[in-house]
């Protein structure tokens, strides 16, 4: 395509402004209004732009402001408006109008219109270069087309179009060793760089200074154009890219900001720096020359290392090479105390505890560096409340915080908690260094190390007689217990000794602490005559580090007051077994009696009570009872009982009874005896069948020496022919007839009755058996006749006379006795009634 020359671009910009103002008076109803005119216009003036299109009727006059260089007018007949000079871009670009219409009074009528003049640019400006001679270095090292200087030309066209697009080329190399090629040029941007051959060629041994001619053209890649030239100076130099040493800089830093820290550089001019790293934007920055500033100070417990990397770059913003870091290591300042990680620290510690233990470790942590002695921390007990029962209870170790007892004398009654005030400091602990203060509470645990107390350790003596009733109160005891909690202060009382025959019994209260000693048995002066009861009193919950001592014990004196006491006998009952056919003054028992008085020792006497049967004798000093008569068990069913009775010479009424119980051992004394009335029995004959008689006997000895009984008739052969005996049981037989006949009358028959003894005893009788005849079995037939032994007639008178007689002499007594009272009455009556009557006073 044919390209335009700048004559040629400004006709056709002349042309379609012709038509742009033709379009505007067709189309007269816009009141706002763009209009692009060409710059340098060469034509006829004035130069007729547009028509103002007003939209109203009548007559007016148009206004027209903006027009502050009196370019513009508006011609009133075709309401055109005009330039009357040409324009120039590069002056003013845009041109701002208002037309108003208004009517002869200046009253606005239409409008007002906006009329916006764009000049459109025409290439009429040639590129200018920046500097005369531009100057750069490059340094062995640096890669192919990295841009390490830029070219830069202006151009006062419009940028936006290709009067002012600008193109650069490298016209000649000077020298051309050792390559012809050594660098290129971006076109656009004009930034130099090596090329390939000068990358791996380039080195300041060989060449240290090129010089470069670069054609700087506009209108873009279009071959016309305005062109101007440039000269480069490149200096070939070593690299100095490196990165900086390591910098220490102090925290809090006093002085002026910015502060520079470190400086980099970079090969050529031709640079820009910035910075990047893991810190705020704003806390380093780094000038065009290079040098490295902080801006603020620095806080080491903030970020105590910063990596800061340091980047170069060219015009275009690429990279020259790797970026460049730069190790900040923020040094410490003792600007931290030390802070507690608790403002308070609790811990409890029981009594007994041994000095030396752990109790709570307090910890206190400083943000400074952990590697110098600005963190280094040490700890002090500073106060202890309460100073009891010592002002250095607890020790701290200064380099752990630990606290530890270090006087075991904790007691809850002294104190049941501890308030340290501990302070840490670092530096080591030196004056000059930061503190922070905390507090230990320490909480005393109470255990069971008080062992109870009496309130005395003695009591008595009490004297107490030794016929005191039990039950009676000797000593209440009180006892304390110094622990706190209620379970160690419980206290159990016990006898420890001098109550092994359980003469006292303790009796603790219902309130804690109290104990009474009761007597619960009866005193005896000549067995003891002193008591020393000791008493413990201990708790019911083990002790914890201590034992119980002479505290926990109290002795008790009872002195036991002598009283003349009755004598006692040895036995309470003396029983003996005695035959009862002993001869007088043997010697049935012996009783003895002591005396419990010990000093003086009186002689005692014994006598006999109750011996109903006059069968007994005592000797009075020996004690002796012995047979008065003998014994007969068959009076008192065997047992015989007296009491015994001993005294005091000289004291009679102080006195002991026993009982004596003599069994009486039955010997065969007694003969057995025919019992029962056999005056009306009778045996009929002749002999009737099963008719006898039953005989029954009784022995009074007992019954080794009685029953069985035997019945034998005498050994005379007639009675032994005529009468017959047969046994019915131990105690019974009966006799019957032995013949069928015998003569009716009253026989006596022999029989002998015999008792089991050893030998036995007999007993001989004659019974009398009437045989009679019999008119029926149960009746027998007698002869009426007098009876032995029955009174006469005499007799009989003489007894009614006598009795009457009797009677006659009591009557005889009463009758006198009653004449004799009523004449005594009689007297009476008389005497009372010659007695005046007194008148009343």
């Amino acid at each position: 395509m044919r390209k335009m020359c700048p004559a040629q671009l400004l006709t056709a910009y002349s042309t379609i402004f012709q038509i742009s103002i033709l379009l505007s008076i067709l189309h007269p109803t816009s009141t706002e209004q763009f209009v692009e005119v060409p710059e340098n216009y060469d034509g006829s003036f004035p130069w007729y732009l547009t028509k103002i299109n007003v939209a109203t009727e009548g007559q007016y006059n148009l206004e027209l402001t903006g027009n502050d260089g009196g370019i513009f007018g508006i011609d009133a007949a075709s309401n055109m408006l005009y330039a009357t000079n040409p324009f120039d871009r590069e002056q003013q670009a845009v041109y701002r109008l208002q037309v108003t219409a208004k009517n002869e009074a200046g009253e606005t009528l239409f409008g007002p219109i906006f009329i916006q003049i764009i000049v459109k640019d025409v290439n009429d400006n040639r590129p200018v270069t920046v500097e005369d001679v531009f100057s750069g270095r490059v340094s062995r090292g640096m890669k192919q087309g990295k841009s390490f200087m830029h070219i830069n030309a202006t151009d006062l066209d419009d940028p936006s179009t290709t009067n002012g697009d600008l193109r650069y080329q490298i016209f000649t190399q000077t020298p051309k060793e050792p390559s012809k090629e050594m660098f290129q040029i971006n076109a656009t941007t004009g930034g130099l760089s090596l090329t390939a051959e000068g990358a791996s060629l380039l080195h300041s041994s060989q060449v240290q200074k090129y010089n470069l001619v670069v054609k700087v053209k506009d209108m873009g890649d279009q071959p016309l154009g305005f062109y101007t030239w440039a000269d480069v100076e490149i200096e070939v130099v070593e690299n100095t890219w490196t990165s900086p040493r390591p910098i220490l800089l102090q925290e809090n830093l006093r002085g002026t900001y910015p502060k520079i820290i470190s400086r980099v550089n970079w090969n050529s001019k031709e640079v820009h720096y910035y910075l990047g790293g893991d810190f705020p934007k704003d806390l380093f920055q780094i000038d065009p020359d290079g040098n490295i500033c902080v801006n603020q100070e620095l806080d080491r417990e903030v970020q105590s290392e910063y990596r800061i990397q340091v980047f170069a770059v060219n015009e275009d913003g690429v990279l020259y090479d790797e970026p460049l870091e730069l190790n900040l290591t923020v040094t410490d300042q003792n600007d931290n105390k030390p802070l507690f990680t608790h403002e308070t620290y609790y811990a409890d510690i029981k009594e007994q505890t041994a000095g030396g233990t752990e109790i709570v470790q307090v910890s206190a942590e400083d943000a400074d560096d952990p590697n110098t002695s600005n963190s280094d921390i040490y700890y002090k007990i500073i106060s202890q409340e309460p100073q009891m029962p010592s002002s250095v209870m607890f020790h701290i170790n200064e380099k752990t915080g630990m606290i530890t007892l270090q006087n075991p004398e904790l007691k809850t009654n002294i104190a049941k908690q501890y308030s340290l005030r501990i302070t840490a400091f670092n530096l080591g602990g030196k004056e000059e260094g930061l503190s922070s203060t905390c507090t230990a509470v320490i909480n005393v645990v109470d255990v069971n190390d008080s062992p109870p107390v009496f309130l005395e350790s003695q009591y008595g003596s009490f004297i107490i007689p030794e016929n005191a009733e039990p039950g009676v109160l000797i000593v209440t005891l009180t006892a304390s217990d110094e622990d706190e909690e209620a379970e160690y202060k419980f206290i159990d009382f016990s006898v420890v000794s001098g109550n092994e025959d359980g003469t006292f019994e303790i009796v603790k209260a219902q309130q804690n602490g109290i104990v009474s000693i009761f007597l619960v048995k009866e005193l005896d002066y000549e067995k003891t005559d002193e008591y020393v009861v000791l008493v413990s009193a201990k708790n019911e919950a083990p002790l914890v580090g201590v034992q119980y001592g002479l505290s926990s014990t109290a002795t008790v004196h009872v002195l036991v007051e002598n009283i003349n006491e009755a004598p006692t006998f040895t036995k309470e009952k003396y029983e003996v077994n005695v035959l009862e056919n002993l001869p007088p003054k043997t010697v049935v028992v012996t009783v003895k009696a002591l005396e419990p008085d010990t000093s003086p020792t009186p002689s005692l006497r014994y006598s006999l009570r109750n011996d109903s049967k006059h069968w007994l004798s005592m000797d009075e000093v020996s004690g002796e009872v012995q047979l008065a008569q003998p014994l007969d068990r068959e009076l008192v069913q065997d047992l015989y009982i007296v009491e015994v009775i001993a005294w005091e010479k000289d004291s009679p009424s102080v006195s002991a009874t026993a009982e004596v119980v003599i069994h009486l051992v039955d010997v065969n004394d007694n003969s057995p005896i025919l019992v029962g009335d056999y005056s009306e029995e009778f045996l009929c004959t002749s002999k009737q069948e099963g008719q006898a008689i039953t005989l029954g006997a009784f022995d009074r000895d007992s019954t080794k020496h009685s029953a069985p009984f035997i019945f034998a008739l005498s050994q005379d052969p007639t009675i032994q022919r005529n009468w017959r005996i047969d046994a019915i049981n131990e105690t019974h037989s009966q006799l019957s007839m032995g013949i069928s006949w015998l003569e009716p009358k009253v026989h006596l028959v022999p029989i002998t009755i015999s008792d089991s003894g050893k030998p036995p005893q007999n007993q001989h009788i004659q019974l009398p058996v009437t045989i009679c005849k019999c008119i029926a079995t149960s009746h027998c037939f007698r002869e009426v006749r007098r009876m032995p032994e029955m009174p006469t007639v005499f007799s009989a008178v003489s007894v009614i006379v006598g009795t009457l007689g009797a009677i006659g002499f009591f009557l005889l007594i009463i009758f006198v006795r009653l004449f004799l009272l009523q004449s005594s009455k009689k007297k009476t009556t008389k005497t009372s009634d010659t007695i005046p009557l007194q008148a009343p006073v």
